[in-house]
């Protein structure tokens, strides 16, 4: 994609299920608009884009009635779409443009983005007339399809890919073939960490909590990964997509979308209490998924997880309108690799200290949160019990690496009472 002067615009078109949502316009300075279709607003049955954008969504209507205008990074609702860190320079990269060019990268990005939305570029012939008079002097060009180059490798991290599996071997996923696997390689600077996750979600599931299908896939079954440095270690960490089911698209967005927060303000700009009250108040099952929440924030503490941030809790529209609680993700045993974490990464009654947790925080949690305790306490029990009963036998058949098993069970013996192993 090229720009070709300082009053051309470039201008995708964003649908949901096959249904119009409306069109995302960049402009040459780094200002870009997003428009909502007069047939997506007016129609009460939509696909829901967003949680924000749901009828039933306080100020709905009045948030569809103008274009959403940011400069240079896209409107949170998009932006955070993009992959973060290492991928999202490598992409940069081979496309050769600024790593901070959302529009740019979104736009390469569009056909296969998390969810179900699609944004594609139009000819400009196509650009409905009555657009104009929100882009001003502007005018549309055509896009000219940049090829990404891979000759270029990156290091330091660890890569995450959309892959399709087939015959027991995972390929990056191009074009309209739809990713159904992601697929994480070793970190070149963290020790085992695929081992570290799989163990991890292992032990979530064994706790009652919705885990995906998860997999340890050799390295020599990933084909045509760009040339990316990676350790000498010999296993990725895959886990089925969620938000597909073969060639259907499942829309789906994580917290940082609901709550209008940019990936950078992941860590500090929310609580759980926001979170829980949006399911409870929201979901097409509000108890239960408040439950099943709860019983996660007891596992991110039991497993010593610092990063179960705003991205790594999501919606799932199954129905392409009523949210549900995702399935659970990046789940890992994080103080393993960061020096006296002792920290989860949002407040949960008042505290993020690991060590000081009581059911007291979980009852000040769910009262915040305007969740009944008496409905969130059995599902804590039940998380203990399981956890306890099926944990330290389970964990020893698992691969998780021995020092990192250790630090684990001096993990469980720091806990309060109500939640040591």
């Amino acid at each position: 994609m090229n720009y070709h002067g300082a009053d051309d615009v470039n201008i995708l078109r964003l649908t949901l299920h096959g249904r119009l949502v409306g069109y995302l316009a960049g402009f040459q300075n780094g200002r870009n608009l997003l428009t909502f279709a007069e047939e997506y607003k007016s129609d009460a049955g939509r696909p829901t884009f967003s949680l924000i954008t749901h009828p039933e969504f306080p100020h709905a209507k009045k948030l569809l009635a103008e274009p959403w205008q940011r400069n240079h990074q896209l409107h949170p609702t998009l932006s955070n779409l993009l992959p973060e860190g290492a991928l999202r320079e490598l992409i940069a990269q081979g496309l050769k443009v600024h790593v901070d060019n959302e529009f740019h990268l979104f736009a390469y990005l569009g056909e296969d983005l998390p969810g179900a939305l699609i944004a594609e570029p139009m000819d400009p012939d196509d650009v409905p007339a009555h657009l104009f008079s929100t882009y001003g002097q502007a005018k549309a060009v055509r896009f000219e399809r940049t090829a990404r180059a891979n000759k270029f490798s990156l290091a330091g991290v660890q890569m995450k890919f959309s892959m399709k599996h087939q015959d027991g071997r995972y390929n990056l996923s191009k074009g309209d073939v739809l990713g159904d696997w992601i697929v994480k390689t070793p970190s070149t600077k963290h020790k085992d960490v695929p081992l570290n996750e799989f163990t991890a979600m292992s032990l979530t599931a064994m706790a009652g909590v919705d885990v995906p299908e998860i997999k340890l896939v050799e390295l020599d079954k990933l084909d045509n990964l760009p040339p990316v440095n990676l350790p000498d270690e010999k296993l990725a960490f895959a886990i089925k997509r969620f938000d597909r089911n073969n060639t259907q698209r499942i829309h789906m967005e994580d917290f940082a979308q609901v709550l209008v927060k940019y990936p950078q303000e992941k860590y500090n700009s929310a609580s759980y209490e926001q979170i829980g009250k949006i399911l409870y108040d929201f979901s097409g099952n509000g108890l239960a998924d408040a439950q099943q929440f709860a019983r996660r924030l007891l596992v991110n503490i039991l497993l010593a997880n610092g990063d179960a941030h705003l991205k790594n809790w999501s919606l799932l529209y199954i129905d392409q309108i009523t949210p549900r609680l995702s399935p659970a993700f990046d789940i890992v045993t994080t103080n393993v690799y960061i020096e006296n974490e002792k920290h989860y990464a949002l407040n949960l009654g008042k505290t993020k200290e690991w060590y000081d947790v009581t059911y007291a925080n979980f009852e000040a949690w769910a009262r915040r949160a305007g969740i009944p305790w008496r409905a969130i306490k059995p599902h804590l029990d039940d998380t203990m019990e399981k956890a306890r009963s099926l944990w330290p036998q389970g964990i020893k058949n698992l691969p998780m690496n021995d020092e990192h098993k250790q630090k684990l069970h001096s993990h469980w013996s720091k806990l309060q009472k109500d939640f040591q192993i």
